[in-house]
This record gives structure tokens, sequence and C-alpha cells, in this order.
């Protein structure tokens, strides 16, 4: 045996990974640093994940493995945890016994019925993510490489969803009753409410809506909260008189949004509000904020062929500039 062999160098070795009909599937992008995006096969719970293993050597070289295998991995990984990482879901099977390769060999492998039981999802604390691993290992170390799938889950739509109805206010200065008209939206829904001015002794300068995305990660005592502002929009120019409708409609197509998760395996949630804001001329702010939940709808509107990001924004700008009346009642209205 060679002196480079023993320490672990040695032949050129490349790994790369083929799943079957990845090319049909459809591609789901994401990012993975400020400005760069990648894509990955789409699958859903209980589908097989299969491919081929496809592992590469050097013309006229010889590579010596120790063993070679597979490894399909669902896991969580805590970013405040120092990136540690929890492995929920763990398949492994052996490509090939010790021995040695040469030139170009490929090993199939199929994971059946592979248990996907949660939605990938990258956020602000937490990325929760699939992938298969082929490791070949050496005398000293492994040669690794990965390929990620995303993975949704699709919901049948509520039996019950009922609207939301309330009344804020501050005494004898202002009263409001807003209504939206339901509480459980599909990804590509559109919200629809309306909100009543019953009182109004304050001067209003303006009113915005806007949805909230609040992420919760880990436990007490060490439980993080990060909330992130998905997008805003100003649904009035202008102080209110009583007895003023200001109707609302927003469009959620095209936003990044994710459905509601809810103790996803112990470690995070994720959840939605509107938050509704109302700015009087000293810029003081009243705000009222109310969940709601956010769900992949199997039926209706097809996630990827209903409307594109600029079209929603077209949607939800339709007014272009704002208009010369006192305020504005049709900020959001198609």
């Amino acid at each position: 045996m060679s002196l480079a062999s023993f320490f672990g160098f040695g032949p050129s070795v490349d790994i790369s990974i083929q799943l079957n009909d990845e090319d049909s599937r459809q591609k789901i992008e994401y990012k993975v640093g400020k400005d760069a995006r990648e894509s990955a096969p789409l699958y859903f719970d209980g589908e097989a994940v299969s491919g081929n293993a496809i592992i590469s050597v050097g013309e006229n070289q010889t590579f010596a493995h120790n063993g070679i295998k597979v490894e399909f991995i669902g896991t969580i990984e805590m970013f405040y945890d120092r990136g540690q990482q929890y492995n929920f879901v763990m398949m492994a099977h052996e490509l090939a016994a010790p021995g040695e390769l040469k030139n170009t060999v490929s090993f199939p492998f199929e994971f059946k019925n592979a248990e996907k039981q949660y939605e990938t999802y990258i956020g602000i604390n937490v990325k929760l993510r699939y992938f298969v691993r082929v490791s070949a290992l050496k005398r000293v170390g492994k040669i690794e490489k990965e390929k990620d799938l995303w993975v949704h889950s699709y919901k049948i739509p509520p039996e019950v969803n009922s609207s939301i109805k309330m009344e804020v206010g501050i005494e004898d200065c202002l009263h409001i009753e807003f209504e939206y008209n339901k509480s459980k939206y599909h990804l590509k829904d559109v919200i629809v409410g309306k909100i009543y001015f019953l009182l109004v002794r304050i001067k209003i300068k303006h009113m915005e809506l806007s949805i909230v995305r609040r992420e919760t990660t880990g436990a007490v005592p060490n439980q993080y909260n990060e909330s992130e502002t998905v997008t805003k929009y100003e649904i009035m120019d202008g102080a209110p008189v009583r007895g003023e409708i200001i109707p609302i409609r927003l469009f959620l197509g095209g936003f990044e949004l994710t459905p509601t998760y809810r103790d996803v395996n112990k470690k995070f949630s994720t959840r939605y509000y509107l938050n509704l804001v109302l700015v009087d001329e000293e810029n003081r702010r009243y705000y009222k904020q109310q969940e709601v939940t956010i769900y992949r709808a199997l039926d209706g509107p097809d996630p990827d062929n209903s409307l594109s990001t600029s079209e929603v924004e077209q949607q939800n700008n339709i007014q272009g500039s704002k208009p010369t009346a006192r305020y504005s009642k049709q900020s959001l209205i198609s």
C-alpha cells in the first residue's frame, strides 16, 4: 500500500446523486444566501425516494474504500444552538462492501415509503430539510455528497371556517369594528374584510394592514421569538369620520408564505398575524393583531399556475398613485 493511500490521500473521486423522475418533478426554488437561489425536486409524504449514486474514479486510478452507504435523512437545524441538528428521520442502505473501484460505477438505491411528515422549511433561526447523502468511507475520513429534496404537505380545506369580528378602541376617543371573512386561508387565497368606524374623535392620518410571520424556536427558558413583516399595504389615507366603512381585499398569492406550523417535532412553530395599524397626526400608532391560519390546499387554485408575484402586486396596488380625495377606500380593491 502506498503512503498516500495510508493517509487517506489518493485517486481523484467524485460522487453524484441522480434521483429517479427528477426531471419530471416540480422544482421548488429557495434562497441559499442573500442573492443566490437553488432548486430541489418536490416530494410528498409516503413517496419512495430512489435513484442512483454514481462514483467516478480518475482515469487509470483505483479507489480503495471501507464501504459505501446511502442515507435518507430528515433533520431540524437550530441556528442559535451552534447549528445543532436533530434527525427525526434516518434510513440507510449499504451500497458496497469494502473493496476497490475503478472508472465509473453506478449504485441504484430506493427508500420505500419514506416518511416525510413535516414540510421543508427555511426560517430565521431554524431549518428543516430532507436530503439523500452518499458516503464512501476511506481509511482516514470519508467522501460525502448530499442532495436536497423539498417536501410539501397538502391539507383538506377546513369544514368550519368562521369569520373574525372584533371591536377595539380607546374609550371616548376611537371605536372601530373590523371583520375578516375567514380565519383560515390557503396560500393563494384572498383576504376580504371591512373596517367600520363607529366613533372617531382623534385625527387619523392613515391606516395600514400588514402580514406578520412569527417564528418561535426552542422551549422555555431557552425560547426565541422572531417576527418579520411579510408585506404591508396602506388601506386608508386621510381622516375617516363616523360611519365610514373601509373595505379590504388582499391577495396572498405571490408572497413567500408558508403554512402555519405548530410545535413541529417540539422544536419550532411558525404563525401568521394580520396587523392593523392606525397612525394619527402626532404619529402615535394604534394597532390590533389577529392570528390567522395559513394552509396548503390540495383543491382550489394550483399554487404554481395562479397569479405571479407581479400580477399580485398589480392587483394589490391597482389604483397606482394616491387619489386626491380626502381618503382612499379602494386601496386594496381589485
